[in-house]
């Protein structure tokens, strides 16, 4: 089978691309053909080395992927050949990514694919949709009618924020760079969009929210914890998940006066039971339109070099997809 992967870590050029013997299906997984994978920061990351995993040999990054099951291994149930599912949790802790034409899986991180969605938008959705619902409902307990600021509507774990608390009826302020990201955020549903290059985010969300935001979901690799904790509201809810290396100064008076919370979490240390619970309510808002894919580029699947280039260097404001049939 044809498929990225790489012998050692480093820099974009590491990727290969080329023939690999095909996997096959042990005790519990599936094997997919894949028709779509999905690139995310995190995939970077484990290619450079910055995040140190054990990595077969070879390695095949990638996090996500969408396709139809080809086989089915000895005690895995409630799937069958031919179904469409979409998988997350891959190319870590160990595991083979999914930059390949075939892929196993265990079926414990594999979901069933709605029929009325592709496999492009399934497999751009999987990381960073589990991501945003993790952070929205197991850490920010998310409720109808409270206010949310993100941080960055258009990236794709924000895109997946906005519409989520859009899903369930949260009211969603968000930033962007530029008109056109704005143009996009507001598309994805986001009810007030700061541009922050030409007016101040914590006067402009002091101005929409008087009594403060209920969730601050940072997406900053630095993240301004006295702007922050200015804008929440009593008892309100920060969540952080970038800024690896970052040191910021904490208000801690202001913080515990206020009785607010801080969360920080990785999507791959969510228990299985946990990101299934993440998977049914984003297969019902898919099926219904409410959650859609926020893809920037597509590329090929011997331009995976290429796509952690631009990935890395310069991000595109969503997300890239690869194409693994073509």
């Amino acid at each position: 089978m044809k498929a990225a992967y790489l012998t050692n870590t480093g820099g974009p050029d590491v990727i290969q691309f080329g023939d690999l013997d095909a996997p096959t299906a042990k005790v519990g997984q599936v094997l997919i053909d894949v028709k779509a994978a999905a690139l995310n920061p995190i995939d970077t990351y484990v290619r450079s080395g910055l995040v140190a995993f054990d990595l077969p040999q070879p390695f095949i990054p990638g996090c996500d992927a969408a396709g139809e099951i080809a086989a089915i291994g000895e005690g895995v149930k409630g799937f069958d050949v031919g179904d469409q599912v979409w998988c997350s949790n891959q190319g870590l802790l160990g595991r083979q990514g999914t930059m390949a034409e075939r892929i196993v899986v265990d079926s414990q991180w594999c979901y069933r694919m709605p029929d009325q969605i592709d496999h492009a938008t399934a497999a751009a959705n999987a990381l960073v949709g589990i991501t945003a619902h993790l952070g929205l409902f197991r850490e920010g307990r998310l409720k109808s009618g409270e206010t949310v600021f993100v941080i960055g509507g258009t990236g794709g774990v924000g895109a997946m924020v906005i519409q989520m608390a859009k899903a369930i009826g949260a009211r969603v302020i968000t930033t962007a760079g530029s008109d056109e990201k704005a143009e996009r955020a507001k598309q994805l549903g986001a009810d007030h969009v700061i541009q922050y290059t030409r007016e101040s985010i914590a006067d402009t969300v002091k101005h929409l929210a008087p009594a403060g935001v209920n969730l601050h979901w940072e997406t900053r690799r630095m993240p301004n914890f006295d702007e922050a904790i200015d804008l929440l509201a009593p008892r309100g809810r920060m969540i952080v998940m970038a800024g690896r290396d970052s040191r910021p100064e904490f208000p801690v008076g202001p913080f515990y006066v206020k009785e607010c919370s801080l969360h920080g979490f990785v999507m791959f240390k969510a228990a299985a039971d946990e990101m299934q619970s993440c998977a049914d309510d984003m297969n019902r808002w898919m099926s219904s339109g409410k959650l859609r894919g926020n893809i920037a580029k597509t590329f090929s699947l011997d331009q995976v070099s290429e796509a952690h280039r631009l990935q890395e260097n310069e991000g595109v404001g969503g997300k890239i997809v690869i194409d693994c049939q073509s």
